[in-house]
């Protein structure tokens, strides 16, 4: 047919890039919204555990992979005492939030959190308050989550419950220092020294620990770059990560730009390691500095921003967006450029996990469901273990108003433990499908080849409370091999999860 294009790509599997970090597939919590509150935590719906923990949710959990979820925020943590979220439930005190202008239960806290994540068995990625709060109250947190016991802050622990510690390895140095939004914030010098001070004093505690530091909110930021330098400067040998945050959405009906919001990240990316690298060389070190990208998701921004909003209610409905088929594969997109760049991008969180812009839907005492995002993050996690591979593509463009000329073909090849071979490929062209050629010759023999492919003939389809199944990937049949080339035909607008075993 004459609008159909092809495309190629060739791989051998001893020619690597990484091996893909299990702290890759973060997601992440925030007591926001619903994600909390009628999210993850419900005791009073009919699949609650005994810890008030939603079974459905926490099956759904399971099936979406996340290895790491990143505690309590987010824009809340800087304004967050976590004191008052732990010990006995009734002395608990209510408090207000002012990051997002509601009534804070601390019904779940720290410890509910713990038992949440070795329910699902889960890394803690835990954030301390360094807006309205700083050094001794991290000191504390650290010292009630991760000492043994004999002190007053691991005894207080014990009484509470938790006899052995939590060994809460990566901490994150406050969130979003740069943003005029965040309750207490400070220029990159302010930051830069507070994260040095903390970083040193917690390592004093336990040696052992993983610690990030804030990068820029966005590379829209007008301090963007120089945020980082001037942050790592003053923190570089204390810290193991810079963080970078990245959300996508239409602008102005240009779905054409929206579909390659992955160049954006990858310009992130690179602007982040070579100001990084920069640093250290500055300061003569050979120790590297790696990207923690633990906020990153498509995210309707300006319907937030626009919607008036209830002030001081509890666990409202916020940031409920309904993802679509155009949405899944953008997000998938993103998958696959965080999986290309995995030897320095080496931990990222989904932002959020439940009902906040999330994979996850429930309704507060009836079901739970998959939007149409839980999809690529599932299949990436359990098919894209292992180590990414060095890929050469061959493939058409179409043109964007954002990004000029874009490869209409997005991908990445993993080799995974078992010997078996996983693509991960998206078509980004809106109208025009894709003939994909893998050349095989380098591959081991094969016996099985499938392929699942994730589209719709309406990019706007949704999964709904009313329709939870509208989307959802689909064996792709349309597989040939013939003289070493296996070739699939992609549609239009496309995810796709390739399997060679």
């Amino acid at each position: 047919m004459a609008d159909h294009q092809r495309a190629r790509i060739e791989f051998d599997p001893r020619f690597t890039v990484a091996d893909v970090p299990e702290r890759l597939f973060g997601s992440f919590v925030e007591h926001l919204g619903r994600c909390v509150y009628t999210g993850i935590y419900e005791p009073d719906h009919a699949s609650a555990n005994e810890d008030g923990l939603r079974q459905d949710v926490l099956d759904l959990i399971r099936e979406l992979g996340p290895t790491m979820i990143r505690y309590p925020g987010g824009n809340f943590v800087s304004g967050y005492r976590w004191e008052d979220g732990v010990g006995p439930k009734e002395d608990r005190p209510r408090r207000l939030d002012l990051a997002w202008g509601v009534t804070e239960t601390n019904q779940f806290g720290l410890g509910e959190f713990m038992k949440f994540c070795r329910t699902v068995g889960v890394e803690p990625n835990m954030a301390v308050n360094l807006g309205t709060r700083g050094l001794q109250e991290a000191l504390d947190l650290l010292e009630y989550a991760n000492h043994p016991g004999g002190t007053y802050w691991s005894d207080l622990r014990r009484s509470h419950g938790d006899e052995e510690p939590y060994g809460i390895k990566l901490w994150c140095l406050g969130n979003e220092m740069d943003g005029p939004w965040q309750i207490g914030q400070r220029t990159a010098t302010e930051y830069g020294r507070i994260a040095d001070q903390v970083a040193r004093s917690m390592r004093m505690i336990d040696d052992k620990l993983d610690l990030v530091a804030c990068g820029s909110s966005s590379r829209g930021m007008p301090q963007f770059g120089a945020w980082e330098a001037e942050v790592l400067t003053q923190s570089y040998e204390s810290v193991d990560y810079i963080s970078a945050h990245a959300y996508y959405q239409p602008e102005g009906g240009d779905f054409a730009s929206f579909m390659a919001s992955a160049q954006d990240m990858e310009l992130f990316i690179d602007g982040v390691i070579a100001t990084a690298d920069a640093v250290g060389a500055k300061l003569k070190s050979d120790k590297k500095i790696n990207i923690s990208f633990d906020e990153w998701n498509v995210w309707y921004q300006h319907a937030w921003h626009e919607a008036e909003h209830a002030k001081w209610v509890e666990a409202p409905r916020q940031l409920e967006d309904v993802y679509s088929a155009m949405d899944a594969v953008v997000f998938g997109s993103l998958l696959i450029t965080l999986l290309r760049r995995c030897d320095r991008v080496t931990a990222a969180c989904l932002a959020q996990l439940v009902n906040v812009i999330a994979p996850i839907m429930t309704e507060p005492g009836g079901p739970a469901w998959r939007q149409t995002t839980f999809f690529p993050f599932a299949e990436a996690s359990k098919f894209g273990r292992g180590k990414v591979l060095r890929v050469n593509a061959d493939a058409p463009a179409f043109h964007t108003e954002r990004f000029g000329d874009v490869a209409a073909l997005h991908s990445v090849a993993v080799a995974n433990e078992d010997g078996s071979i996983t693509v991960f490929a998206v078509n980004r062209n809106l109208e025009h499908p894709l003939t994909l050629e893998i050349d095989a010759a380098s591959l081991p023999t094969f016996s099985d080849l499938t392929c699942s492919t994730l589209t719709d003939e309406d990019p706007n389809a949704k999964n709904t409370l009313e329709n939870p199944t509208r989307v959802a990937p689909k064996a792709n049949e349309d597989i040939t091999v013939k003289d070493g080339v296996i070739a699939i035909e992609l549609p239009a607008m496309s995810w796709n999860t390739i399997r060679i075993a």
